[in-house]
Formats: structure tokens, C-alpha cells, sequence
């Protein structure tokens, strides 16, 4: 149980509230008071047998490919050896397209454990899918682990599609559907089949994680498929991914009138002025937590303190990396402010000013991504009707389209394509997760302030609602902020951690993560460094990632470089 949320929230309780709150302090817990379940733990079971699974697995619309043992130490993560598993792969729903001619199939592969702990983990992937990756399972963070090396059966798939259409795998309403949900409904029930042939028990726990697209499914997943999946880790997630898309083809547009050419927006807004915004975001946030230490964990605060008009050199004369022009300053806080149609109504979310602005990995979202992946993705996948393959110019679309189109064209249906493009993305009922509550099932989000493409911003805003509608959703869902990391990773940033420990105790022994402890990925690191961190940090620094609307604060003594050092509150 979450004591501290709890008590921060009750010192202005009125007497008569102060006095249920022992009922309310057991109903955080889980108890029965509240009617929410404890699920139980996990039993282990031993593979029965591999090679011979393509002939005994046995599922509606299913065909097994292939079933091979993997020798243990074959497949290495983050330098981590793997131990012996069974490799089985397939295709679901096999069938020729009768609107583009094309084949589709979900495809996908799951990797069982000899020695399997009774959970299935769902590898639920990113961007536009369309490649069945490798089963592992990430953890939450950076390479700390992974599912199948802690004895989880895995399963990761391509959403229903083939990565060689790229976009145009849009032109199939099934498969804009599978991408967007029915993918996961298809795959789930006959994983468990599968699990229940090759363990002889289909699995005690399921859970299912993922970042980016992968942490949109997952908030999908939360919403659509609560009643198959026990815990859920949702990464920096899509949630309103298309609505995200219009909004950063809106800021391509912004930034186009800034730049010098439109061969490189990034010119509109350079790396010198970027690292000028970030330090001056620093400037005046870095000590809001007590610690003056290169991060900005009072992430509101900082928005309530931080002016880009006041607190950033306006240029008298020619830009030169020092200074921001005036038109400069009044596009890019309207774009932090968030990205708005002709009539001024926002299209998404503001986003956070942060000490991660500088990075290479935000100006590729920002000034790249706009025209080789939002425009197709917006184009073909969600439009209703779409646009015409043959004659598409991604660059035209992106930086001449009309943004109010678009997002009418994302909300339309026609006979072809039933669901909008926007319904088929976001999870329904958005902010309202009755039955994963209720069922004792729990969900984890985590989310990088300096995410350039999904504002942490717009998952705070859905949080807020969550525990509007459910007067406080800490009893089965947490919000984790990640000062400074950009998409997913990266960023100055302590953008390493492991959700999927905490996720299962909280699961299945009601111990509720009130910290999750994350480490910077600096040389040496065996999963690979993290090349934006400052020179100045240590190369293994951690922080406490605390639940909303708790930050970490420097306790006022100790190693700057230690999460002991800081406290939730």
C-alpha cells in the first residue's frame, strides 16, 4: 500500500472523511472493503515437449509454421545469455485482400521457457508493426532484463500485416482493425491454447507491455482485453496516437516557416537554440526538487515557473544560437502550448518544457518524422477515405495539407471503413477502467517529459481523468514520470528500469510500487550507453520514478548520484 499518496492527500481532510480514513487507507490496499480482488500467485511448470508442437498445437484460423528448440546461450540480450527454449511460430487468418489484392496474415512467434514460471507476457510492439520481432519482452526501461530470461512464455507479433506495405496496409479496412486492436483479441485466446498443449496448464498470470504503438496497445489492451490480462506496463504511450500525428505534421508546418529551407526543418529551430531552451528550462527549474544536479523533477512546477518569453534571450539582430526571435518564440510556445486547427481549437496536448530539447533523437520526431512517418501513417492508415496511393507526395502532404482535413477525415467512416481511424486507435471509454479494477488487475505507465511525438503531458491529463472517474485510481493504475527522457529512451535521462518486478508483485502479493528505482545508461553499460547523458553525471547515477502526482525531492543530504537520497513526495 501506497502510504504517502495517501497521507499527502488527507491532511485537509474535513473530520467526518478523516475519520473513514482507515476504510479508505484498507481500500488502497486491496482489501475486500472495496471489492477489489488479490490475485493469486503463479505456479511453475516444466515444457513437455518443443519440436513436435507444430503438429500438436491446434487452433481455429491457425497455422503453426515452424517449432524448434533454441539452445541455451543462442540468443543474447543486452549481453545476457538466454537459457534453453522452444521456438514456435505461426500466421493467423491467412487471406488475399479483396479491396488492395494484397496478402495478410497475423503473424506472430512465442518463445516458451523449459523451465516456465506460469506467466504469458504479450510483446506488444511498436511504430507500424508489421514485423514479428524477437519474443523477449522488455522490462519497462532500458536492457536491465527481459521476460523470457525471468521465465515468462513471450509472444510477439506483426499486428496483422506485413512491413513491406509500410502505410499502404491501410487500404485494407481488416487490417487498419487488426493493427488497432483485433490483432491482440486474435492472438490471446489462442496463446493460452497453445501454452495449455505445451505445459500441460494454460498460464496462471498474463501480462502484456510495451512502448510507444506498443504502449497505445497496451492502453487498449487495458480498456478492450481487461478481463485476459492481469497486469499491464504501458510505455511513453500513443494513447491518441493520431491525433498526436496530425499535431506534429501542424508543428512540421510551424517550423517549415521558420527554417531557412525546407530541406531541413531542424533550421527553424537549431541545436544551438535548442541546448539554449534547455538551459534556460534549467535555469529555473533545476533546484524546484532541492537538487541542482542537471534534471527537472518538479516537472509542475517548472511549467508554472518557466517563461520562453522572459527567460530566453530575444534576438536584436541576426539569429546566432544565443538569442530566439520573436517569431521564433511566439510558433514554438504555441507548439508547446499544443498545436491548434484554422479556429484555434488543439488538435492534442501541450507538451512540457524540459532539459531534453537538445537531443538528436527529439529533432528526428520533430523535423523528420513529420514527413517519412506521420504523413503515410495519417494518409492511408486512418483517413477515411484515404488518399490516393498513386499520386501521394509525403512531403506535400505534410507541410501543404490542411491539418483541419485531416482530422476530420481521421474521425469519418464510410461503407469500406466502419470504425474511424481515431476509434480503431484509442482505447474506449477513455479515462474509465472499471473492469480492470475490479478484477484485482493492475496497470503501470511510465512516460519521458522530453517524449517529442507523445506529450507525457496528454498521458497526465488521461490519468487525471482515471482518477476523477474512479475517485483514486492508486489502488490499481500509477503514473511514472521520467524527467528528461525523450522517446522511450535516451534523453539526459536515468532511462533504465524494471516495471515488470514491481508489476508482478503488485499483481499477485498486493505490494504496491511506491518507487521504481531507474539508472542512467552511461559507458560500459552491457545494453548499450545512453550518448545524450551529461559528461558531469555518474555513469550508473539512479532516481526514485515516482507515482503521480508525487516527484522526487533531494533529501537534503546525502550522494546526488543515489536514489537513496531522494524521496517521493
Amino acid at each position: 500500500m501506497d502510504r504517502k499518496i495517501h497521507k499527502t492527500r488527507s491532511r485537509a481532510l474535513p473530520a467526518a472523511l478523516a475519520a473513514a480514513l482507515p476504510a479508505l487507507l484498507l481500500s488502497a490496499c486491496g482489501g475486500s472493503s472495496d471489492g477489489i480482488a488479490q490475485l493469486a500467485e503463479a505456479r511453475p511448470a516444466t515444457l513437455l515437449s518443443c519440436t513436435d508442437l507444430a503438429a500438436k498445437i491446434s487452433f481455429p484460423n491457425t497455422r503453426i509454421t515452424a517449432a524448434e528448440t533454441v539452445a541455451a546461450g543462442t540468443l543474447t540480450v543486452a549481453g545476457k545469455p538466454i537459457a534453453e527454449h522452444c521456438r514456435v511460430t505461426g500466421r493467423m487468418h491467412e487471406r488475399v485482400s479483396t479491396v488492395d489484392g494484397q496478402n495478410y496474415a497475423v503473424g506472430f512467434e512465442m518463445r516458451l521457457p523449459r523451465d516456465w514460471n506460469g506467466r504469458f507476457f504479450y510483446q506488444a510492439n511498436g511504430g507500424l508493426d508489421g514485423v514479428v520481432s524477437t519474443a523477449v519482452g522488455a522490462l519497462g526501461g532500458g536492457p536491465l532484463g527481459n521476460a523470457l530470461q525471468m521465465g515468462f512464455a513471450v509472444l510477439s507479433s506483426d499486428a496483422g500485416h506485413a512491413g513491406s506495405l509500410g502505410p499502404f496496409f491501410g487500404l485494407d479496412p481488416q487490417a487498419r482493425l487488426d493493427y488497432g486492436y483485433q490483432a491482440v483479441g486474435k492472438l490471446t485466446p489462442m496463446a493460452r491454447s497453445a501454452l495449455q498443449t505445451a505445459y500441460g496448464k494454460g498460464p496462471d498470470r498474463s501480462y502484456l507491455g510495451g512502448c510507444s504503438n506498443g504502449g497505445r496497445h497496451a492502453m487498449v489492451a487495458a480498456s478492450r482485453y481487461a478481463d485476459q490480462y492481469d497486469g499491464i506496463i504501458a510505455g511513453n504511450p500513443g494513447t491518441r496516437l493520431p491525433l498526436a500525428a496530425i499535431a506534429n505534421i501542424a508543428g512540421a508546418q510551424g517550423y517549415a516557416k521558420l527554417a531557412t529551407t525546407t530541406q531541413d526543418l531542424g533550421t527553424g529551430f537549431t541545436q544551438a537554440e535548442r541546448r539554449l531552451v534547455s538551459q534556460a528550462v534549467l535555469a529555473r527549474c533545476d533546484a524546484l526538487d532541492g537538487a541542482t544536479d542537471g534534471m527537472v523533477q518538479a516537472g509542475a512546477a517548472c511549467q508554472a515557473s518557466f517563461d520562453l518569453a522572459r527567460d530566453v534571450p530575444t534576438c536584436g539582430g541576426a539569429r546566432d544560437g544565443s538569442c530566439l526571435s520573436a517569431e521564433q518564440k511566439s510558433t514554438i510556445a504555441g507548439l508547446f502550448k499544443g498545436a491548434t486547427t484554422s479556429g484555434g481549437s488543439r488538435i492534442y496536448s501541450s507538451f512540457p518544457y524540459d532539459a531534453g530539447l537538445d537531443t538528436a533523437g527529439w529533432a528526428g520526431w520533430k523535423f523528420s518524422n513529420p514527413i517519412s512517418r506521420d504523413s503515410g501513417a495519417v494518409a492511408f492508415i486512418w483517413q477515411t477515405p484515404p488518399e490516393s496511393a498513386a499520386s501521394f507526395n509525403d512531403a506535400q502532404f505534410a507541410l501543404n495539407g490542411s491539418v483541419d482535413s485531416m482530422l476530420a477525415k481521421v474521425q469519418a467512416t464510410n461503407g469500406t471503413f466502419t470504425e474511424s481511424g481515431l476509434s480503431l486507435m484509442m482505447p474506449p471509454d477513455y479515462g474509465k477502467l472499471p473492469v480492470l479494477r475490479n478484477r484485482g488487475a493492475k496497470l503501470m505507465v511510465y512516460h519521458g517529459t522530453a517524449d517529442p511525438i507523445f506529450s507525457s503531458d496528454d498521458t497526465v491529463q488521461w490519468y487525471d481523468t482515471l482518477r476523477r472517474n474512479h475517485g483514486d485510481a492508486a489502488d490499481f493504475a500509477r503514473l511514472y514520470l521520467v524527467p528528461g527522457m525523450n522517446h522511450c529512451s535516451g534523453g539526459p535521462a536515468t532511462d533504465q528500469f524494471d516495471m515488470l518486478s514491481s508489476l508482478v508483485a503488485w499483481v499477485e502479493k498486493g505490494q504496491a510500487p511506491d518507487r521504481v528505482i531507474a539508472s542512467a545508461r552511461g559507458a560500459g553499460n552491457a545494453g548499450g550507453a545512453n550518448t545524450d547523458l551529461p559528461a558531469t553525471w555518474s555513469p550508473t547515477r539512479t532516481r526514485p520514478l515516482c507515482p503521480h502526482p508525487l516527484a522526487a525531492r533531494y533529501n537534503g543530504s546525502g550522494d546526488m548520484e543515489s536514489a537513496a537520497s531522494f524521496s517521493c513526495r
